[in-house]
C-alpha cells in the first residue's frame, strides 16, 4: 500500500510528558488530515509507565527507592501493564491512520512486531520472535521489545520500546509487563557487545517502511505547535 511516512528523531533524555504532548499534536493532525503518518523515535529519561491494565503492586520499589534510582513513575493511556523506559532503549511512537492503511488493530500490532523482528535480524539477532503469552518481541523467555498502544478515531498512539543498550538493572523495580515468570533482555546482552543506536534506528525505519508498505519514508522535524485545521 502506498503512502508517506515521516520519521522524527527526538533524540535522547526526552521527558515522558513532553513526548506525550508531541504525540497529541501528531495525533490531532493525523485525524484532521493535516499530517502524514508519523513515527517518533526517541530515548526517554528513566521512567516507569503504567498502562490501563497495570496493577499498583507491579511497582516493586517505594517512593524513596524510586527517588534514589532517579526513575519517575507515570500513569498512561496506553494498553498493557507496567514497563520501563530509559537511556539505551529505542522508543517508537507510530501515529498512523489504520483505516487508510486498510488495517485492523491486531494487524497493526503484528506488523509492529514483524518490523522489530526484521530489524533485529538485520542487526545480527536472528533468534527474536513472538511468544503466545504476551505481545511484543522475545528472545527465548526474555522480552526484548514491549508494545503498548492506544487507538482513537482510527489513529494510533504510543507504540514500542526496544531494548538496545538498556540498563537492565532498572527493571528490578517492576514486574515487567506483569509477567513474574519471564525476564527481559537487550540487543547488547544478546550479542555480547554494545550496539550503535544509529544503526538500529536505520534498520527499524527500513523494516517499518517495508512491512507497512510505504512508498516514501522521509526524515522530518518534530511539530512544535498544534496543526491548524481547514477553515
Amino acid at each position: 500500500m502506498a503512502g508517506r511516512l515521516e520519521v522524527c528523531d527526538l533524540g535522547t533524555d526526552v521527558d515522558y510528558a513532553a513526548a506525550a504532548a508531541l504525540q497529541d499534536v501528531c495525533h490531532a493532525g493525523r485525524r484532521a488530515g493535516t499530517r502524514h503518518d508519523t513515527l517518533l523515535l526517541l530515548e526517554h529519561a528513566p521512567v516507569y509507565t503504567l498502562g490501563r491494565s497495570a496493577k499498583p503492586d507491579h511497582i516493586r520499589w517505594d517512593a524513596d527507592a524510586l527517588r534514589a534510582a532517579g526513575i519517575a513513575c507515570v500513569t498512561t493511556t496506553r494498553g498493557g501493564d507496567v514497563t520501563y523506559h530509559g537511556p539505551g532503549q529505542l522508543v517508537g511512537y507510530p501515529i498512523l491512520h489504520l483505516a487508510q492503511r486498510g488495517m485492523g488493530v491486531l494487524d497493526y500490532i503484528q506488523a509492529v512486531e514483524e518490523s522489530l523482528i526484521r530489524a533485529l535480524a538485520a542487526c545480527g539477532l536472528a533468534q527474536a520472535g513472538r511468544d503466545a503469552r504476551n505481545r511484543g518481541v522475545w528472545v527465548g523467555n526474555d522480552k526484548i521489545a514491549a508494545i503498548g498502544i492506544r487507538v482513537s478515531h482510527q489513529v494510533t498512539a504510543h507504540g514500542f520500546a526496544l531494548n538496545v543498550n538498556t540498563r537492565l538493572a532498572d527493571y528490578a523495580g517492576i514486574v515487567p509487563c506483569g509477567l513474574a515468570d519471564a525476564g527481559v533482555t537487550s540487543l547488547a546482552r544478546s550479542l555480547g557487545r554494545a550496539v550503535d543506536m544509529a544503526i538500529v534506528k536505520q534498520q527499524v525505519v527500513a523494516a517499518f517502511g517495508v512491512v507497512f508498505g510505504y512508498d516514501e519514508v522521509v526524515l522530518a522535524p518534530a511539530p512544535t505547535r498544534p496543526p491548524q485545521g481547514p477553515p
